[in-house]
């Protein structure tokens, strides 16, 4: 057979595959540009008083600076690493400076905040959650983008993220927005109260809550459509558990939400991890009426479902041994019985978070100590002493198998090798 007949067998089935490359690519493009108007030409208009108090307001609550600043930097300056399993994505400088938003205008920050797109066009990665922001209204973020014009400018070079092949390239983020992000808009339920409804708004859009507390999958994407129903937050060992009412007692639920996201602490539990830095640098300065209505939102979510089913016995000679090092240390604090100092020192007895199925948070706990976040209601928070240089790993496991199985909890036994590997 001639080269020229070969040629011409193939070339039918090459321009077909070469034709199905360029409609994919086509299709990529267009479903990263879904909903996306033209940019306006013209530039930012002057800033009122009242619009940048505003933005700061939304500022707190969207808790920008917590990601946004680099530790010991300039605040919103950038340079902070978000660590991902993907590799290392590098916060971006918000202060007006040349080296961040001081080229910007108002619509290009609106669209990188409801589209992922960056001022040249490039795609944002999520570890900057549009996924959420997308749903915040456009004066709102006309107002958080005058809010940090007005900050001073640092002139901080952004850093290059760090990520691995082929998660570094923007086909592969075109490809995995395809799969995954659509812009939208929040809509308010007309069958459901203001309050509720300004709630719905501040979890799912500018408080963010999904990007901790929604179950991930292998790509990083929420697993169940944005359902809150607990995860562990990527490379940080604390599991941010399912959101919304435990018990009967809804109006109980929302006091005690309300305590927690205002003082760090209520009169069962504390926020200790990840949630005491929220609590600190963004929900305890929120109105009463926000945090009332953050509340009345989750009291109105599914009832999770989180006591564990002892599968994993504890064993009588574990349970003895944990009893041994709980009277020696914890129950000074935490009462005999498990039943703690309202308001100081959390509640052991039907506490939730005890027999939650992961126990990443009581193994961090108890292993690193902590401290509930510094408030206006609670400036002098009390502490929890580590024990990971005090208690051999047999006595760590034997003491929170003993927490979780005593005073009525139900909880599986927590094995050495489960504190070893947490080490």
């Amino acid at each position: 057979m001639s080269t020229t007949t070969t040629q011409s067998r193939f070339l039918p089935i090459l321009l077909s595959c070469a034709a199905l490359g360029m409609a994919i690519l086509m299709l990529l493009a267009w479903l990263n540009v879904r909903g996306e108007e033209p940019l306006s030409p013209a530039g930012n208009s002057a800033s009122t008083p009242a619009q940048i108090e505003r933005g700061a307001y939304l500022a707190r609550a969207g808790n920008c600076a917590a990601c946004h600043t680099a530790r010991g930097g300039e605040v919103y300056a950038g340079g902070k690493g978000i660590p991902t399993p993907f590799g290392t994505v590098y916060a971006g400088n918000l202060t007006p400076a040349s080296t961040g938003l001081g080229e910007w205008t108002a619509a290009e920050f609106w669209r990188a905040m409801h589209h992922g797109r960056s001022k040249d066009g490039r795609l944002l990665y999520p570890a900057f959650p549009y996924p959420s922001f997308t749903l915040v209204t456009r004066d709102d973020s006309d107002a958080i983008f005058a809010y940090l014009r007005s900050l001073p400018a640092v002139e901080q070079p952004p850093r290059l993220h760090e990520l691995s092949f082929p998660y570094n390239t923007q086909l592969a983020l075109a490809v995995w927005r395809a799969l995954y992000f659509k812009p939208s808009s929040f809509e308010p339920q007309a069958k459901q109260s203001t309050a509720h409804n300004r709630g719905a708004y501040l979890v799912q859009g500018l408080g963010h809550c999904a990007a901790c507390h929604a179950t991930r999958n292998a790509l990083g994407a929420s697993a169940n459509n944005g359902a809150m129903d607990g995860s562990v937050v990527a490379m940080q060992n604390w599991y941010a558990p399912p959101l919304g009412p435990y018990g009967d007692d809804k109006a109980a639920y929302v006091r005690t939400t309300v305590d927690l996201l205002k003082n760090g602490i209520s009169q069962h539990s504390s926020a200790k991890g990840l949630m005491a830095e929220v609590v600190s640098s963004s929900t305890q300065h929120l109105r009463d009426d926000d945090l009332k209505a953050i509340a009345e939102y989750l009291s109105a979510l599914p009832q999770p479902s989180l006591a564990t089913i002892a599968a994993n016995e504890a064993t009588p000679e574990v349970m003895k041994l944990g009893a041994t090092i709980y009277s020696k240390h914890c129950a000074d604090c935490h009462g005999k019985q498990g039943q703690g100092v309202p308001s100081i020192y959390p509640v052991l007895a039907g506490n939730r978070n005890v027999t939650l199925s992961n126990t990443s948070n009581l193994l961090q706990i108890v292993k690193g100590g902590g401290f509930a976040p510094s408030t206006a209601a609670n400036p002098r928070p009390y502490g929890m002493p580590p024990f990971a240089q005090t208690l051999k790993d047999d006595e760590l496991a034997a003491v929170i198998t003993y927490v979780r199985n005593s005073w009525g909890n139900r909880g599986s036994a927590v094995s050495v090798v489960e504190v070893r590997v947490g080490r």
